[in-house]
C-alpha cells in the first residue's frame, strides 16, 4: 500500500507515578529524518526510539515531541550539604570573634548561602523507564503510519486517474502518427504541382524517397512503446508496499524524456497540443509523488 509521507500520530501511557506523552508528525524529505525533541533524563534512551522509528518508517521527516507528567511522587532527593554547612558556622564564628559581635548565629542565616541543600535525581532503571515509554511511542507511530496511509490511498489513486489520462493521449497520438506522412505524402504533390502549374511529369519516386525520409525522421513508434510500458510500470509499483516514491520518480522522469522526444519529432499540430497535454499531467504526478515514502 502506498503511503504518504504526511501524518499525525498521538500517544500516551499512564502509571502511578509517571504519564509519557509522545506526539508525532511527518512531512516530506528526500531521506529518513528523524528529530527528537525530549526531557534530558530521557536522552539515554535516544537510540532505542530511533531505531523502533526507523523500523516502522523508511521515508521523511518524523519530529517526535516526547513529554512527561509527573502524578505521584517525585525522583527529585534534597540533602543538607552538611559539611559546607560547618564551613559557613565556622567563618561566621570566626568574623564575629574578631570584631567582637554579640549576635547570635541562626538556622535561617546558615541555609541562606548557596548550595546548602545539594539537589538530586534519584537514578532510575533504564529498562523500566523504556517500557513504561515504548507502548506510547508505539502507539504514536501506529496512529501516524495509519494517517499516511489513508492519504497515500488518495494519492495512489489520483495517479492511476491521471496514469489512465495519458495512456488515453498516448493512444490517440499511437492513432494519429501513420495519417501524418499520408498528409505530408498529399501536401508535398499538392505543392510540386502549384509550383509547376500541372505542367511538368512528377516524380513519383522522388516524391517516395522524400516521403521516406521524412517518415523515417519523424518515427516515433519507439517511444510510444516505451512510455505504455512505463505506464504499466506505473500501475505495477503503485500496488507494491514499502517505499515507491524514488521509483515513481524516476519513472516519471523517463516518461519525461520520451514524450519530450515525441515533441521534437512530429511538427503536427494535434501531436503537439498532445504532448502539452501528456507533459502537464506528468508534471501533476510529480508533484504528487514528493509526498509518496
Amino acid at each position: 500500500m502506498v503511503s504518504s509521507m504526511t501524518g499525525y500520530g498521538r500517544g500516551e501511557t499512564k502509571s502511578d507515578s509517571t504519564n509519557f506523552v509522545v506526539e508525532m508528525k511527518s512531512v516530506n524529505h528526500r531521506y529518513n529524518d528523524i528529530i527528537i525533541r525530549m526531557p534530558k533524563k530521557l536522552s539515554v534512551l535516544e537510540e532505542r526510539i530511533r531505531k523502533l522509528i526507523k523500523s516502522s518508517i523508511k521515508r521523511g521527516r518524523i519530529e517526535t515531541y516526547i513529554s512527561i507528567v509527573e502524578s505521584g511522587e517525585t525522583d527529585i532527593k534534597i540533602a543538607p550539604n552538611v559539611d559546607l554547612v560547618k564551613q559557613y558556622y565556622a567563618s561566621l564564628k570566626e568574623i564575629k570573634n574578631e570584631i567582637g559581635l554579640k549576635d547570635e548565629i541562626t538556622l535561617s542565616q546558615l541555609t541562606s548561602f548557596p548550595d546548602v541543600f545539594k539537589v538530586e535525581n534519584e537514578e532510575q532503571d533504564e529498562e523500566l523507564i523504556w517500557q513504561s515509554l515504548k507502548p506510547a511511542i508505539n502507539d504514536a507511530l501506529s496512529s501516524l503510519i495509519h494517517m499516511r496511509k489513508i492519504e497515500g490511498s488518495k494519492l495512489a489513486e489520483d495517479i492511476k486517474n491521471r496514469g489512465k489520462k495519458i495512456y488515453d493521449i498516448v493512444k490517440s497520438i499511437e492513432s494519429r502518427a501513420p495519417q501524418i506522412v499520408k498528409e505530408y505524402r498529399d501536401k508535398l504533390m499538392d505543392r510540386v504541382k502549384e509550383l509547376t502549374d500541372g505542367t511538368v511529369e512528377i516524380d513519383e519516386n522522388r516524391i517516395a524517397v522524400e516521403v521516406s525520409i521524412y517518415a523515417d525522421r519523424s518515427n516515433i513508434t519507439e517511444e510510444l512503446v516505451r512510455l505504455c510500458s512505463h505506464l504499466e510500470q506505473l500501475n505495477a509499483i503503485l500496488d507494491e508496499s514499502g517505499a515507491i516514491g524514488r521509483k515513481i520518480d524516476f519513472l516519471i522522469q523517463e516518461m519525461n524524456r520520451e514524450i519530450n522526444t515525441i515533441g521534437s519529432k512530429s511538427s503536427d499540430i494535434e501531436i503537439s497540443s498532445a504532448v502539452i497535454e501528456v507533459k502537464s499531467e506528468l508534471e501533476k504526478i510529480r508533484e504528487q509523488v514528493q509526498n509518496i515514502e
